[in-house]
């Protein structure tokens, strides 16, 4: 028996050490280092070879002049959303990880997507959790009702407009046996569900440990650069909201998509954390529905509330995220402190951020707010990141301490700075643009953003404000 060299790793960061330390000396975190057992004997890659992974591939510098170098060829996924997310679609060889909670909409989401693939793509669809005979089930429940509800008559009769030879379910967990299938099939796409149900008889640990995850994405991210195939996995999170599994995993795949969202909502967020093929700033968002996610080609009109009239605490801000504009709606509840210390509690934007803009009310307009409780919500369980958004929440929380609405037809943006002054914010023209087009009349934006362009030229009113004094008197009078 060859001996087995034991490192630990941190979850948290991918950070190795040879003993276990109870504190991560790279992150920090406390009780985060796990045992990882390696082999002292050279990795054998004989059952892998007919996937072209071998490690007897030698490569030599080359110098840069003579690298040819090509924009990415991207396929279309059949899916607008998806595609933005990805960077314009996705990439051959790209190995792309989703993780999300459980329930969420993970093994959907791609389930539909390759439903839509199936007519140009050859898919290999591997479940480790799901009988073959669910995921039918599930397939079908998807595309009847999706044409039920487009009144499309008698949709299960038609097996074939949605089944096809090109997509192929294996319920399978080793990852030998599932190399053994691909040489058979040769697929142009390769889904698996979940990274950690698949293992390899090369590492003596259960499925999911962090030995196995390890070294099965990287034996897959192996196959996919050298034979050209794009894979897709879905990973699990912990109860920390992050990806489970060790923090190189992450390292490992080119992509990594966060699926977010409340499960008592009806809108899922998707969300781009790494990508090395695109923009990592772009979501994209989708409604649950009973026929599976449909995207959200507008959500400025499903993101505002119908009837805002006579409505405090609400504001309407221009955001962007990534390429995208969009109206999001902005509530603020302000009431008296019950208890000795006023609450500080914000759903979808940066609570730090939250108690800077209080204490510039504070200290610069003159509202007291200090013993009173103030509750933010960005409406539609959406994460904001934008600053724009700071003059946004400084109308809603205002909006609600003096009870007083602001009219349905005014929308702000501008990032607000600890002066109190209004800072130009990014691509002021799509935001106004947006507005224009939802019909609303006026809009405040900063100052410094009116210089090198005509505002009379749109046919909404732009008011310019410095300060969030000015932008008060303007929305309050």
């Amino acid at each position: 028996m060859a001996k087995e060299k034991i490192m630990y790793v941190c979850e948290q960061c991918g950070q190795e050490s040879s003993k276990w330390l109870g504190k991560c000396p790279s992150c920090g975190q406390w009780g985060t280092m796990k045992e990882f057992r390696i082999k002292n004997e050279k990795f054998s890659h004989t059952s892998f070879t007919h996937v072209n992974i071998s490690s007897e591939v030698e490569s030599s510098p080359l110098p840069i002049s003579k690298i040819k170098a090509s924009e990415e060829p991207r396929f279309d996924m059949m899916d607008e959303e998806f595609n933005r997310v990805l960077g314009g679609g996705l990439v051959p060889g790209s190995l792309v990880l989703l993780g999300g909670e459980p329930g969420i909409g993970k093994s959907t989401l791609l389930l539909q997507t390759v439903l839509k693939l199936q007519k140009s793509r050859k898919i290999l669809y591997v479940s480790g959790e799901e009988s073959a005979r669910q995921i039918k089930l599930r397939a079908e429940r998807l595309f009847s009702l999706a044409n039920s509800l487009s009144s499309v008559s008698a949709p299960c009769e038609d097996e074939g407009s949605f089944v096809s030879d090109n997509l192929l379910i294996l319920c399978e967990t080793s990852l030998e046996k599932i190399f053994e299938q691909v040489k058979n099939v040769q697929p142009d796409l390769l889904v698996i569900d979940s990274i950690q149900t698949v293992s390899t008889e090369n590492i003596d640990s259960s499925a999911g440990s962090l030995s196995q995850i390890r070294e099965c994405a990287a034996l897959l991210l192996k196959y996919a650069k050298t034979g050209g195939v794009s894979i897709l996995l879905i990973g699990h999170i912990n109860k920390e909201g992050t990806l489970a599994g060790p923090k190189v995993l992450e390292h490992i795949v080119d992509t990594v998509l966060q699926f977010e969202g409340d499960q008592h909502h009806l809108y899922r967020i998707l969300r781009s954390i790494k990508n090395r093929f695109g923009n990592t700033s772009e979501l994209g968002i989708y409604e649950m529905r009973q026929d599976g996610l449909r995207q959200v080609t507008n959500p400025s009109e499903l993101l505002l509330t119908e009837n805002r009239e006579g409505l405090s605490g609400v504001s309407i801000a221009s955001t962007i995220e990534g390429v995208r504009p969009f109206l999001i709606e902005t509530q603020a509840l302000v009431s008296t402190a019950v208890y000795g210390t006023a609450q500080r509690s914000t759903i979808g934007f940066d609570g730090r951020r939250l108690n800077m803009l209080l204490a510039v009310l504070e200290k610069r307009v003159g509202f007291k707010l200090a013993q009173k409780d103030v509750f933010l919500n960005i409406a539609g369980g959406l994460r904001v990141t934008d600053p724009a958004l700071d003059l946004s929440v400084i109308a809603a929380v205002l909006s609600s301490n003096i009870d007083v609405p602001i009219d349905i037809d005014v929308c702000v943006a501008g990032e607000v700075g600890l002066s109190g002054e209004i800072r130009p914010v990014a691509r002021i023209e799509q935001r106004i643009l947006e507005a224009q087009k939802l019909g609303f009349k006026r809009m405040l934006v900063p100052k410094h953003n009116l210089q090198g362009f005509d505002p009379k030229k749109y046919k909404i009113e732009i008011v310019p404000v410095s300060k969030v004094s000015e932008a008060v008197k303007e929305l309050f009078g």
